[in-house]
């Protein structure tokens, strides 16, 4: 049976803080995304990664992106892609340039995608690296499920992704909606975040909601936030279950303060300047 998330969880996922800690110690995240048409989603990602609490952010753009992005944020670290999709020859580019000791990946936000063996050689990678590796978007795709199945791996599905990766187009009623999550989660041993009114989490063996309920939380670009608390509590906390609940719960929990604050004239960085507000009761600073 389906468990609502609590706050009480929310506080015993998030690590603490180590006051000695060095740059680099609270997490070194990779967001790959973009294209010619989308690139905001991967700069949503990233900029929300940074306010979850991690010390660095790599964004991995098409060439063609790099300097508007760069532009955006001086918060950012940008790496160019060599082509305008990924491709093989980005993909492996890439995997030579990003740096050593990343703790989680988010892949998919407006990405477009050349080869199927692209993706599979980037995620293949970074999981034998042992990163933390978090799918959405374009990366959603059945192909890679044999790639990604028995790995600690989280996607962030909605529903309309849901179906092209498993065949099955989740009920609207949320109790047949957990079943057919918690089913999928199971046969390919994956986390999958099932994004929607009420969120659905569940690793196969637990099953929780996040009722969110927000009219304004349609816009585009709530969901490349989401991406980016995944990977960002990732990097902390190397549970994907764990890192899922709470960015679900941070990020509708966002969406409510900034629907309160521009009632229903929110746009996905209201989300982002909200997450610290939202993350900072369950900070905390070990001994």
């Amino acid at each position: 049976m389906a468990k609502k998330i609590q706050p009480v969880l929310i506080k015993k996922f998030l690590p603490p803080r180590r006051p000695d800690s060095r740059k680099g110690q609270n997490g070194k995240v990779l967001v790959v995304g973009g294209s010619y048409m989308y690139h905001g989603a991967p700069v949503l990602a990233s900029l929300s990664a940074l306010k979850s609490g991690v010390d660095l952010v790599y964004t991995a753009v098409p060439k063609i992106l790099a300097s508007p992005v760069r532009a955006i944020s001086p918060n950012l670290i940008v790496i160019p892609l060599v082509d305008a999709k990924l491709t093989r020859g980005a993909a492996n580019k890439l995997l030579g340039q990003v740096p050593a000791g990343l703790d989680s990946a988010t892949i998919g936000m407006g990405l477009a995608i050349s080869d199927e063996e692209a993706l599979r050689v980037l995620v293949k990678s970074l999981l034998e690296w042992d990163v933390r590796v978090s799918l959405d978007a374009s990366a959603l795709a059945k192909y890679i499920l044999p790639t990604i199945e028995q790995k600690n791996v989280v996607l962030t599905p909605h529903a309309g992704e849901f179906k092209r990766m498993f065949g099955v187009m989740p009920s609207d009623i949320i109790k047949e909606r957990t079943v057919t999550v918690e089913k999928f989660a199971r046969q390919h041993s994956v986390t999958i975040l099932l994004k929607g009114s009420t969120d659905v989490i569940s690793d196969g063996k637990q099953t929780f909601v996040n009722p969110k309920n927000l009219a304004s939380m349609t816009v585009g670009g709530t969901g490349d936030v989401l991406s980016g608390l995944v990977a960002g509590v990732l990097a902390k906390n190397r549970s994907p279950l764990q890192s899922s609940l709470v960015a679900a719960y941070v990020n509708g929990l966002a969406g409510k303060m900034a629907q309160k604050k521009n009632g229903l004239h929110i746009v996905a960085t209201d989300l982002i300047d909200a997450i610290p507000a939202v993350m900072k009761p369950f900070d905390s600073v070990s001994k």
